[in-house]
């Protein structure tokens, strides 16, 4: 028998079901977007991020702790996803943005839809890709991951299956029927597990202007060393005024130029590292990110796009080649702060192959 209760008895953010051996979790702050809290659905979105107004309302107050505890709470959690022995399902229809895919892609099974909408937006917020987007992004094959990493691109259900960030493609009228046959297989076999989804899935036709047909100028461009050799890169294809270009161009150009170059270096380094390091290494990224030290360019970007809206952010550097080496060096270093810990990560045991490979 199948019984709902929540984790939260006053504001049911995060609502449980249990049908057999299923349990069904439905993030619930649909005016938010779902955007995921300390307490934390439904609505157009899966997952439209961290809340990162109340992580900048904190920073503004002078208590940029607590919201880096935040960041280590969230962090804590995509590792357990990431290492869980059980096989997950995330079923992605609709929004999937910045922390929402740390809520879903670490997981077995990525279930995409025609409503999907994938996008890791950070640098035009003056963060970067966390949530271990440094681990997944840099294992989509070629130089993707640094292109929708540093461009905030938004990818759609048909696009996230061809590069890998989903596994499945479902279409939405058939969810219903997938939750169903999932609930009665009644099973923790992952193979259970993946061909019952297969059952109801297929691969989608890529529409005609997908920027998964640019695969080439991509790899060409955004392999490059530097960000100042990306942008110039891109620069010498446009020579004919490719309008795809000249908006990627705009893109990288309008983002914060410190969150571009801490990204990049990111991303490169992920693909060295297991999941439970990147997320060691991308919260000492963030925790200086809300100290706002080195740069203010979280609380500005904050500001600019999601709390004034002006969408003109003032950041500081202003110019991608007045953010130094040193400067960069300094987001990757344990923070000196007195009673300040690094991430640590819970010890996981009997772990599948599966979670094993990650780290």
């Amino acid at each position: 028998m199948a019984s709902i209760y929540s984790t939260n008895g006053e504001t049911d953010q995060v609502l449980v079901e249990e049908k057999f051996s299923v349990r069904i979790f439905t993030l619930n702050r649909p005016k938010q977007l779902n955007a995921l809290s300390f307490e934390m659905g439904k609505g157009r979105a899966f997952c439209a991020g961290g809340d990162v107004a109340a992580v900048v309302r904190d920073i503004t107050q002078g208590n940029w702790r607590s919201g880096a505890s935040y960041f280590r709470k969230e962090f804590t959690l995509n590792y357990v996803m990431a290492t869980y022995s059980k096989p997950q399902v995330s079923i992605l229809n609709g929004i999937v943005m910045g922390g929402g895919a740390g809520a879903s892609v670490h997981g077995r099974f990525r279930v995409a839809t025609e409503n999907s909408l994938f996008s890791m937006p950070e640098t035009a917020l003056g963060l970067f890709p966390d949530v271990g987007s440094s681990y997944y992004l840099s294992r989509i094959p070629g130089f993707f991951g640094e292109y929708v990493g540093l461009t905030g691109a938004r990818l759609d259900g048909a696009e996230m299956l061809a590069c890998g960030l989903a596994t499945h493609f479902v279409p939405s009228e058939r969810l219903s029927l997938l939750e169903e046959a999932l609930c009665k297989a009644d099973s923790s076999d992952p193979a259970v597990t993946s061909s019952t989804i297969s059952q109801f899935s297929h691969v989608p036709q890529l529409k005609k202007n997908s920027v998964y047909y640019r695969l080439n100028i991509i790899n060409k461009c955004f392999s490059r060393r530097t960000i100042e050799d990306i942008i110039g890169s891109l620069e010498i294809e446009n020579n004919e005024k490719d309008e795809w270009i000249t908006s990627t161009i705009q893109t990288l150009r309008k983002a914060s130029p410190t969150s571009l170059k801490i990204s990049l270096r990111s991303i490169r380094e992920g693909r060295l590292q297991g999941v439970g390091k990147c997320l060691i290494r991308e919260f000492r990224m963030v925790c200086h990110v809300v100290r706002g030290e080195i740069s203010k360019d979280f609380v500005e970007g904050c500001r600019a796009i999601l709390l004034d809206k002006d969408r003109n952010p003032k950041w500081n550097p202003a110019k991608i080649e007045d953010v130094t080496e040193e400067m960069v060096d300094r987001y990757f270093t344990k923070l000196d702060e007195d009673d300040w810990e690094d991430l640590e990560l819970p010890v996981r045991s009997n772990l599948t192959a599966h979670a094993i490979a990650k780290l």
